[in-house]
């Protein structure tokens, strides 16, 4: 079968916690970062952009995270605290994709939130390719203003997705797939 079509079927996530270095190197970093960019693309807008967490950025990024989240939970307990500032520390690499999609006079927003969606899914598979693990989360803090504001975002700003990259040598099962007969009509 087709390369492609293996490297396709045989991706699959894995939780941030399994991954572990070394991560991608500069150059495979650049080569993340433009297939990224590589997406369908209405009106050549970029409605996306990329935040890229390594080394030392992944630790301060985590303090603002646990600082916000204990901010909104003061009855938290220490070790849940811990938890979230190691939000962003496992995998050696974690790249933020923030959709930029704004009103525009011809391309409907829509399509530029599910062109910053492709971004994701296209680090995703180049991770594969280039024999990295992944994950594509959000988590609550994501979705937090504050915790966005710090990390940089404009107000209209939205994270698509924080993708840890990084090496995973533990076996992972595959999940349960939707049964095509389920999913599949025809028209």
């Amino acid at each position: 079968m087709n390369p492609t079509i293996e490297l396709l079927k045989a991706r699959r996530s894995a939780p941030p916690a399994a991954l572990n270095g070394p991560g991608p190197n500069a150059a495979e970093v650049e080569a993340l970062l433009q297939i990224g960019a590589r997406v369908p693309d209405h009106g050549k807008l970029a409605p996306w952009r990329f935040i890229v967490f390594e080394g030392e950025a992944r630790a301060r990024a985590g303090s603002i995270i646990a600082e916000v989240y204990a901010g909104l939970h003061p009855e938290a307990d220490p070790a849940r605290i811990e938890t979230e500032r190691l939000r962003l520390s496992h995998a050696p690499l974690v790249i933020a994709v923030v959709s930029r999609a704004a009103p525009h006079g011809k391309i409907p927003e829509w399509e530029q939130i599910l062109s910053a969606g492709a971004v994701c899914m296209n680090v995703t598979v180049a991770a594969k390719a280039l024999g990295f693990a992944s994950a594509w989360l959000t988590e609550w803090y994501a979705y937090d203003a504050a915790v966005r504001a710090r990390l940089g975002l404009e107000a209209h700003e939205k994270i698509a997705g924080f993708i840890h990259i990084g090496r995973c040598d533990a076996p992972r099962e595959d999940r349960v797939r939707p049964v095509l007969a389920d999913i599949v009509s025809r028209y």
